[in-house]
């Protein structure tokens, strides 16, 4: 229930706060003094599209604020809420939401800016708005079909809800097969395109590293006479076995050094270390000498023909990573990304077997499932026609009878396997007619007024927003829609913009839209009437005379019918 809705610089309204709280608040006033920016508050509240244009004229940005006490929180709304960040504090839900002139849109929720989205799912669990457009969307076939499912209840919902579940899968099953099936020539040429690529991997094994470690090979075969003179020269220099008395090789001469040094080491000690430093070189120089010898040992006489065959390995791997489309390890990814494609491809014949028996078994219990919805359905149907037909008689029209058909549709939608009309036979004798066709606008205010009785004893909602349900409407007929409304603020909150004294009579409470002007700006204020400022509304609405004895003796009778029949 909405407790109290804050509107700041919305439309003509200045500033203004609608005390709301249980049963039947009416919202009258002038035409043009922004009845309608309420229904655009809670619009807004509710996640409906931000309007620049909505914000008062020379403000920066409209806010709107409602205050919700939920006595009872619905578990969808506190996770909802949660979800978001926000807080529900002792049964009481703040939402907030902000329209800026450069059409930039806030929402708050339960104390925390939260997405526009979120205020719209909260919205579908606490208010249902109608507009006159709302009152034309009856006119379509799917605002019939999910108003009978609303009747339905629980046991409808339910099936509908394992019905979904059970549709989405066959579709989804019915789809892959289908894209199998269109796409089968095209993976085939797939397939044996990818098998013989693997295949010429295959054959040629490629190694990670490999084509590193080649280049280095040919880097030093291509070099091989340059390696073998240099590591020649080097030994010769280091250690020679033929080397001349006066060419002497470097261990040779260290080996000198160091007999000199020690000599003469006897009658100094620091020339001890510096013996041994030239000790240690000759061993190392020795060891550089074994080593270069091994090395000339090891190089390949035959090195041009390793050359040749590293030169052709190389060329083998280049031009598969050319075909591939990049590197050695991009060949080697292709190698294991191709194999379990292939894999994939290869088992096309036996996912089709598969996905063909899913299909038929899917559609099987997609059909056993919809004739349970379509039963449920057909039931709900004559249910609710009867009852809508028996508060349509309650409001004038005595002689309307409503149908609700349930025919068989060509093929199962996510909505079942259903056409769902509601027929209206305004008189007896006349042909019973769809809604969308044959309803007058004062009729089709009352069809979905008595709907919506109706199916709020089977799917209680917790508030009811009205914007001039009463349109095209006078009379007695009025004044049954206001004893109807003031019947459905017994089980929910209702809200009710009206131009109608009729209605606004059965109101428990009553505000009114005042429109106020200094000369240059006009800005309009919310006011909560009681007393003689109701009657004084009363009479205005019913002779356009806020001030006139006759109208004003007429809205005190016209309170006193009202209260009658409520009680």
């Amino acid at each position: 229930m909405i407790e109290e809705l804050g509107i700041r610089d919305l439309g003509v309204i200045a500033e203004a706060s609608l005390p709301l709280g249980p049963g039947f608040t009416a919202v009258t006033g002038e035409t043009g003094a922004g009845k309608t920016m309420v229904v655009t508050a809670l619009g807004l509240l509710l996640g409906a599209r931000g309007d620049a244009g909505t914000i008062r004229s020379g403000a920066k940005q409209a806010w709107v604020e409602g205050r919700w006490l939920l006595p009872d929180v619905p578990e969808a709304v506190r996770d909802r809420v949660e979800e978001a960040g926000g807080e529900i504090e002792a049964g009481e839900l703040l939402l907030g939401r902000s329209v800026s002139a450069e059409g930039r849109s806030r929402a708050v929720v339960g104390g925390r800016s939260a997405p526009v989205g979120v205020l719209a799912d909260l919205g579908d669990e606490l208010v249902v708005v109608h507009g006159q457009a709302d009152q034309q969307r009856l006119r379509s076939t799917v605002a019939q079909r999910d108003a009978l499912d609303r009747f339905g209840g629980g046991p409808l919902q339910a099936a509908l809800a394992e019905y979904r579940v059970a549709f989405e899968a066959w579709r989804a099953d019915a789809a892959e097969l289908e894209a199998l099936r269109e796409a089968h020539d095209a993976r085939l040429r797939e397939a044996d395109e990818l098998r013989a690529a693997l295949e010429e991997i295959e054959a040629a094994d490629p190694q990670p590293g490999e084509d590193v470690e080649l280049q280095e090979r040919a880097d030093r075969l291509t070099n091989l006479e340059d390696l073998r003179l240099a590591a020649a020269q080097a030994h010769e220099l280091v250690s020679s076995e033929a080397a001349l008395d006066d060419a002497p090789d470097a261990i040779t001469l260290v080996e000198s050094a160091r007999r000199h040094v020690e000599r003469m080491a006897p009658h100094d000690a620091a020339l001890e270390p510096i013996a041994e430093a030239l000790q240690n070189a000759g061993f190392l120089l020795a060891d550089a000498a074994a080593d270069l010898s091994g090395y000339l040992v090891g190089l390949d006489a035959d090195g041009a023909r390793e050359l040749e065959v590293v030169q052709e390995r190389r060329a083998l791997l280049t031009g598969l990573a050319r075909r591939i489309g990049g590197t050695l390890d991009d060949v080697l990814e292709f190698r294991r990304s191709g194999g379990l494609r292939l894999v994939e491809l290869d088992g096309d014949d036996d996912r089709i077997a598969e996905l063909e028996a899913s299909v038929a078994s899917g559609r099987a219990a997609v059909d056993e499932l919809a004739d349970r919805v379509t039963a449920l359905r057909t039931d709900a149907a004559a249910r609710l026609a009867t009852a809508v037909t028996a508060e349509l008689a309650a409001l004038a029209m005595p002689d309307a009878e409503l149908h609700v058909g349930v025919e068989p549709a060509p093929e199962p939608t996510v909505h079942g396997r259903d056409h769902v009309a509601i027929l209206l036979r305004p008189h007896p004798g006349a042909e019973p007619r769809s809604v969308s066709k044959g309803a007058s606008g004062g009729e089709l205010s009352r069809v979905m007024l008595a709907i919506e009785v109706v199916i709020a004893g089977a799917d209680p909602v917790p508030t009811f927003v009205f914007d001039e349900v009463d349109a095209g409407v006078g009379g007695a007929a009025a004044i049954e829609i206001g004893r109807r409304l003031a019947r459905l603020a017994e089980r929910s909150q209702v809200i009710v913009v009206t131009h109608l004294a009729q209605v606004a009579a059965f109101a428990t409470n009553h505000l009114s839209v005042v429109k106020g002007t200094d000369g240059r700006v006009t800005a309009s204020s919310v006011r909560q009437l009681a007393g003689t400022e109701r009657e004084a509304e009363m009479a205005r609405l019913l002779s356009g005379l806020a001030d006139s004895e006759s109208g004003l003796a007429h809205a005190r009778e016209l309170l006193e019918i009202a209260a009658e029949r409520a009680a």
